[in-house]
């Protein structure tokens, strides 16, 4: 089935690495276009991924598993909205 391309989809993930790569991951992933890096700490940095399609965000989550150091990479959550449903702040209007 296709993806709707009216709609805009997220996801968080919890990056696992090389706790002596941590720093120099971090900031490869914080350079790729849609991630935000949330937390490192321990071998693990959250992120968020943000793209245009599921598949984009698997793409990206792939490329994060390809970064040297990074010894796995799983998905927590993902979510999509309608883009109709977002402000111009890309807030979702609330009732």
């Amino acid at each position: 089935m296709p993806e709707d391309a009216n709609r805009h989809y997220i996801s968080s993930a919890v990056i696992i690495v090389i706790p002596q790569a941590e720093q120099r991951v971090g900031q490869d992933m914080a350079a790729m276009a849609g991630v935000e890096v949330h937390a490192i700490q321990d071998g693990k940095i959250v992120v968020v991924i943000e793209g245009a399609s599921s598949g984009q965000l698997g793409a990206t989550l792939s490329a994060i598993s390809a970064i040297e150091g990074v010894v796995a990479a799983n998905m927590v959550f993902e979510h999509s909205e309608k883009e109709e449903a977002m402000s111009d702040d890309r807030r979702v209007d609330a009732a």
